[in-house]
């Protein structure tokens, strides 16, 4: 089952020191979960000056648990990079 995360960073003067801090072993952690088939595509939202503010992920989970647990470890939740998480189910559209 297809997930939609939206996730949006803390507005705190510390938010973009703590996703630069995170984002190496955060990337590192997706280029593992695409290999298992669980990130199925995702990346950063901008403000309009280009500037880092959350991010946007298609996850594949068995079910929402599944994924729960997973967000439980995940480095932008631990280190407190996403203040704000919305989840919902997804289906990717298939363009024959």
């Amino acid at each position: 089952m297809q997930f939609l995360l939206t996730a949006f960073d803390g507005s705190d003067p510390g938010a973009p020191e703590r996703r630069q801090k995170a984002r190496p072993g955060h990337l590192e952690k997706i280029r593992i979960m695409r290999n298992l088939g669980q990130f199925v595509f995702g990346g950063a939202i901008l403000d309009d000056n280009g500037q880092m503010i959350g991010s946007m992920v298609v996850y594949e989970f068995p079910n929402r648990k599944a994924l729960d647990n997973y967000l439980k470890e995940e480095l932008y939740v631990t280190e407190k990079v996403w203040e704000r998480i919305e989840v919902k189910p997804f289906r990717q559209a298939t363009i024959g």
